[in-house]
C-alpha cells in the first residue's frame, strides 16, 4: 500500500499499487515534453536546411563551373570557325580536353553528393541518438519524480548543494562552517548556514541559505518572492550578513535563468539558480577577502576603542561605587552624629529627672527629719491620749 497526501487538505489516505500506478501514469512533465519535442523539431529542421543547403550550393557551384566551360568551349568553337581549319585540330583537342575536364567535375560532383548525402545520414543517426538520450531522460525524470514526495523534492535540492559544497570544501574553503541550521530562533530558521572566520578569529562571511523547489504537477505554483520577506528577517535573526535564495521556482523566467540576480528590495539578498551555489559562494568570499585588512584595522581599532570604554566605564563605576558608599558612610555618620545628639538631650533629661529627683529627696529627708510626734498629734487629740497612756512624752 502507498500513502498519498492531498495538496490542498493535507488529508492522508492509501491506496494500491495498481491504483497508485494508475494516479501517477496521470502525472505528466507537460512542459518538459513540450520543450524536447521543439527541441526535435529544431534539430531536424536544422539538419534538413542544413543539408539542403549544402546540397544547394555544390550544385550551384558546379553549374557555374559548367557554365563556364560551356562557355569556353563556344568561343573556342567560334574562334576555331573563324580561324578555318589550321586550327581545327587545335580546337578538338582542347575540346577534348575540356570535356575531360567537365568529365572529371562530374564525377567530382557525384562524389561531394554522395559525401553530403553520407554528412546527412551521420546527422540522422545522430539527430536520433540525441532523440534517444532526451527520451531516456525524460523518462528517468518522470521516474525519479513519480518517486519522490514532496519532501523528498525539497530534500533533494538540499542535498545537491550541500554535496556539491563538500565536494570543494577541503581545497576551497578549509576552515568554513556550512550545515543544517538546527536552531530556532523566535519560532523561525532556515536551511542552510555558511560561517567563514580567518586564522586569527576575525569573522570573515556569513550566509543564510534556503532552497526551494516543488513538484511539477503542484497546482499552486509558488513564486520566489513569496519567501524573500521571511528569508530577510530570518538573516537578522541568524546574525549573517548575506541571505540566498537557492530555488527551482519559476523555471520560465529569463531573469532568474540568466545567472545571479540580486534582489534590490532587500539589503545583501541575492537570488540564484544551484549551478550558481558555489560561484557566488567564491564571489562573497572574495569580496570579503580584498577587505579584510582593513576589517582588521577597524576590529583593533574597535577592539582599542572597547579598552578605553571598558577603562572609563571601570573609573565611573569605581566613582559611582566610591561615590554611593561615602553617600551611604556620609549618612550612617550623620545618623550616628543624630543619635549621639539625641542620646545626649536624654541624658540631659535624665540628669534633670535624677537633680530633681534628688532635690525630691532632700525635701522629703528634710521634713522627715523635722518630723515629731508633737507635730504628728498637735491636731489629733486622740493620738496624744494614747501617746499619754502609753507613757511617751509629747514634748
Amino acid at each position: 500500500m502507498n500513502e498519498i497526501r492531498c495538496p490542498n487538505c493535507g488529508k492522508v489516505f492509501q491506496v494500491d499499487e495498481a491504483g497508485y500506478a494508475a494516479i501517477v501514469s496521470q502525472v505528466h512533465n507537460e512542459q518538459f515534453e513540450k520543450e524536447l519535442a521543439d527541441r526535435s523539431a529544431a534539430l531536424r529542421r536544422e539538419m534538413e536546411a542544413s543539408g539542403k543547403n549544402a546540397l544547394t550550393e555544390l550544385a550551384m557551384k558546379h553549374e557555374r563551373e559548367l557554365a563556364a566551360k560551356d562557355q569556353e568551349i563556344l568561343r573556342l568553337r567560334e574562334g576555331a570557325k573563324t580561324a578555318g581549319t589550321e586550327k581545327e585540330l587545335a580546337v578538338k583537342m582542347a575540346v577534348q580536353e575540356k570535356e575531360t575536364e567537365i568529365m572529371a567535375l562530374r564525377g567530382q560532383i557525384v562524389q561531394e553528393k554522395q559525401a553530403a548525402e553520407i554528412r546527412e545520414q551521420g546527422m540522422r543517426e545522430a539527430h536520433k541518438a540525441e532523440v534517444a538520450r532526451l527520451e531516456s531522460e525524460v523518462e528517468q525524470y518522470k521516474d525519479f519524480k513519480m518517486r519522490q514526495s514532496t519532501k523528498m523534492i525539497g530534500e533533494s535540492l538540499e542535498q545537491h548543494c550541500l554535496t556539491s559544497f563538500n565536494q570543494v570544501r577541503m581545497m576551497a574553503f578549509p576552515h568554513a562552517y556550512f550545515e543544517k541550521d538546527n536552531e530556532v530562533v523566535e519560532g523561525t530558521k532556515g536551511d542552510f548556514v555558511f560561517r567563514e572566520e580567518t586564522e586569527d578569529g576575525l569573522p570573515l562571511l556569513s550566509i543564510l541559505f534556503e532552497m526551494k523547489n516543488e513538484a511539477d504537477a503542484t497546482e499552486k505554483k509558488h513564486k520566489n518572492e513569496d519567501f524573500i520577506d521571511k528569508l530577510d528577517k530570518d538573516r537578522k535573526k541568524k546574525n549573517c550578513e548575506y541571505a540566498v535564495l537557492v530555488t527551482m521556482l519559476e523555471p520560465d523566467s529569463e531573469l532568474y535563468n540568466a545567472g545571479i540576480v540580486t534582489e534590490y528590495r532587500y539589503e545583501k539578498m541575492f537570488i540564484i539558480r544551484p549551478q550558481f551555489f558555489l560561484p557566488l559562494i567564491a564571489l562573497l568570499r572574495n569580496a570579503a577577502m580584498s577587505g579584510i585588512e582593513s576589517r582588521r584595522e577597524l576590529e583593533l581599532a574597535r577592539r582599542q576603542s572597547l579598552d578605553v570604554r571598558q577603562f572609563d566605564q571601570a573609573l565611573f563605576d569605581f566613582r559611582d561605587k566610591f561615590g554611593k558608599n561615602y553617600q551611604i558612610a556620609q549618612g550612617h555618620f550623620d545618623k550616628a552624629i543624630s543619635e549621639i545628639d539625641e542620646t545626649i538631650k536624654h541624658l540631659e533629661k535624665v540628669k534633670d529627672y535624677l537633680t530633681r529627683s534628688g532635690n525630691q529627696l532632700r525635701l522629703a529627708n528634710d521634713k522627715a527629719q523635722d518630723l515629731t510626734i508633737k507635730k504628728l498629734t498637735k491636731d489629733n487629740p486622740t493620738m496624744r491620749a494614747k501617746f499619754e497612756e502609753a507613757g511617751i512624752s509629747i514634748d
